[in-house]
């Protein structure tokens, strides 16, 4: 399958394999590393075939994905909690500790063994053997609203819309120590953390613009529950502004919200529910929400700060 593009200002500069991994949300650049070594790619009509390339704004970029491979992850019989499938795709809410897709170290019990037990061959293969079906991805320890794609068509128009920031996505999370406004908006490029690999940052040099607004719902006397809606969708975004401004996402002990330190025992990770995403479908072309109920244990804790 063949596929053009035309870089924008915002990616003017970039290395090609990292302008391509963006614009095929939830790929990796090494697969894009890959096409462009075996002269998959070209820039301006010309084969590239060294990774180090940069792309210039205007450039047209043509990119051959091939086919792809027999899937080598096994599908398994995990219960998903569907809130809306079609044949184009469905919407799944995650529960909190599952993998969106295999890794290292997490080869079984992911999200992606689920979907391809649920949907048998119908999945999108533009992410290869190892992530079909997957457009975008929430943290292992995140639940709540991902989209699954069934077929390229659809995994393509579902990306460029979140390329493009014009997905809907509000999150309902509860953050450590008392939010002093009722609303309000953090600012700040995310990039990967200088020197904890593991861990983004609000880092200008490297990183990417982020912009997170916050709704506060509820005070507590330690606590804030907080809605959130995204503008743009980094790396652990929400988790390292609310931390960069001093408010870390209960349960959060990568950017330093840890339950210990706060007093909730049995809490794993962090405090975070994907409540509710909207995309125009790819084949309708009508505008579709939907939402996930918030977790046991988030209403468990919201029970427990209002004794």
């Amino acid at each position: 399958m063949r596929q053009e593009f035309e870089v924008s200002e915002e990616y003017s500069g970039e290395r090609l394999d990292k302008f391509l991994a963006q614009i095929y949300t939830g790929q990796s650049r090494s697969f894009f590393q890959r096409l462009i070594k075996s002269g998959q790619v070209t820039v301006q009509e010309q084969v590239v075939t060294k990774n180090g390339t940069v792309v210039g704004m205007g450039d047209m970029v043509h990119v051959q994905i091939p086919e792809a491979q027999s899937v080598a992850i096994q599908p398994e019989p995990i219960p998903l909690d569907i809130l809306y499938e079609d044949s184009d795709l469905m919407v799944v809410n995650k529960p909190k500790g599952m993998v969106v897709h295999p890794s290292a170290g997490h080869y079984s019990g992911t999200l992606v063994n689920a979907v391809m037990y649920h949907c048998a061959d119908s999945l999108s293969g533009i992410n290869g053997e190892i992530r079909p079906g997957i457009v975008h991805r929430i943290d292992k320890d995140t639940t709540g609203s991902l989209i699954v794609c069934k077929n390229d068509a659809a995994h393509i128009d579902i990306a460029g819309q979140i390329r493009d920031h014009s997905v809907t996505r509000v999150y309902r999370g509860i953050v450590c120590g008392v939010l002093k406004n009722d609303e309000g908006t953090v600012t700040g490029a995310i990039g990967r953390h200088p020197s904890q690999r593991k861990k983004m940052a609000v880092n200008p040099k490297n990183g990417k613009p982020a912009t997170t607004h916050y709704r506060v719902l509820e005070r507590f006397q330690k606590y804030t529950s907080v809605q959130f809606q995204l503008e743009t969708g980094r790396t652990h975004q929400i988790r390292v502004h609310m931390s960069h401004i001093g408010h870390p996402l209960l349960g959060d002990e990568l950017y330093g919200g840890t339950s210990k330190n706060y007093h909730i025992n049995g809490l794993c990770g962090q405090t975070l529910h994907a409540m509710t995403i909207g995309f125009v479908h790819p084949s309708t072309g009508v505008y579709m929400e939907f939402s996930a109920p918030l977790p046991a244990y988030f209403e468990e804790l919201l029970l427990r700060f209002r004794r």
